[in-house]
């Protein structure tokens, strides 16, 4: 794994050469011009993780280069960062007061080996250390004193124990077509890392599925409703499948903060929801779905990286449309060749949410084809 290096004076040049891969990617099919949303070009990052390397008295944060020789063995070549300019700039802000903190106190870098952060747009910071020790009233003392320090949380974790001294998330503001809307980001679960990029792809979202009043969307892989939230308003109802347990209740507070009255979230997996649609699946979860009561219109999958089985893209392509969000290009290919005999590419995006490297997320709507 490459550290990125991020050089901003030539983040126009890496986002085209990006463009041109993906589009040779997709040259196979018929596809509309290709939409480009771009990333700030450095400080895009609002959660990250290091590991705290200790040499004799000194403690730094640290990454590993991981290479390959002519013989295809591994080396990890351990990285020093005091600074990190892929990360958000209240990362950058914390990560030196930090550390001078540890410095001056044995009680808080004792075994301390790793630190993750997780920052907003709208200025909250959630800070966990990670230890190879106990932790007990002593620490929790300094760390509470810490807190109050640099105005942030602080979560304590060690084997089989979680100290949270605050709360165990943030809130997020996001913008998205003028309106405000309102994330709870729980400590170690997914968000989308990229605060300004998603805010470009849930307009984008917005705007492909606009119009759709009269229908119901489904939406896979619902996450903490990071999607469903922005999209609830262009449906008439909308039903959602996660199968993480926080997830699942991180979505339904979110709704909730947002006034979205529109939604059911269900938590089971996106087969078992395929289980409950043909009737091979029944119980209290599926009967509290009522699914008789639902026309839908749209799919909206935003599947793991390594896309959808054979199963799941046939049991999407029976939907007059899909909306499918891909962090991977190759995977959503390989899906797009399998749903290419049912249904069309209306639009495609590009949303570069992590720039200085081969990654990035891509947005299609598929609209059925009229003969099939």
């Amino acid at each position: 794994m490459a550290i990125p290096q991020v050089e901003p004076q030539r983040y126009h040049a890496q986002l085209a050469a990006k463009c041109d891969t993906v589009r040779r990617l997709f040259e196979g099919f018929a596809t509309p011009e290709m939409e480009v949303y771009d990333s700030p070009p450095s400080h895009y990052r609002q959660r990250c993780e290091f590991r705290l390397w200790h040499e004799g008295d000194d403690i730094y944060y640290a990454m590993f280069e991981v290479a390959r020789d002519e013989a295809g063995n591994k080396h990890k070549t351990t990285v020093r960062l005091d600074q990190y300019p892929v990360a958000s700039e209240a990362i950058n802000a914390l990560m030196p007061e930090l550390r001078k903190a540890f410095l001056g106190s044995d009680v808080l870098r004792r075994k301390l080996f790793q630190i993750e952060f997780l920052t907003t747009l709208s200025g909250e910071a959630l800070v966990t250390l990670v230890y190879h020790r106990p932790l007990d009233d002593a620490w929790e003392k300094k760390a509470r004193a810490l807190e109050r320090a640099l105005g942030i949380m602080i979560i304590g974790r060690s084997r089989k124990q979680r100290r949270v001294l605050t709360r165990d998330h943030v809130w997020e503001r996001l913008y998205v077509n003028g309106r405000a809307l309102d994330y709870q980001q729980v400590e170690n679960s997914f968000t989308q890392p990229n605060a300004r990029v998603c805010e470009k792809m849930l307009a984008w979202a917005q705007d492909v599925t606009a119009g759709s009043h009269e229908g119901d969307l489904v939406e896979l892989y619902c996450g903490n409703g990071n999607f469903t939230v922005a999209l609830a308003g262009n449906f008439r109802r909308v039903l959602a499948t996660e199968i993480s347990r926080t997830s699942v209740a991180s979505a339904r507070i979110n709704l909730a903060a947002n006034g979205v009255d529109n939604v059911h979230v269900a938590r089971m997996s996106a087969e078992e929801f395929a289980q409950a649609l043909k009737g091979e699946k029944g119980g209290r979860r599926v009967a509290e779905m009522a699914l008789d009561d639902y026309a839908f219109s749209t799919v909206l999958v935003d599947p793991p990286r390594a896309g959808l089985d054979a199963a799941s893209c046939a049991q999407i392509s029976g939907y007059e449309r899909i909306v499918y969000i891909s962090c991977n290009p190759e995977s959503l290919a390989e899906n797009l060749a399998r749903l290419a005999p049912t249904h069309r590419i209306e639009r495609l995006a590009l949303f570069d949410q992590f720039p200085f490297t081969h990654h990035c997320e891509c947005g299609v709507l598929l609209v059925r084809r009229d003969s099939v």
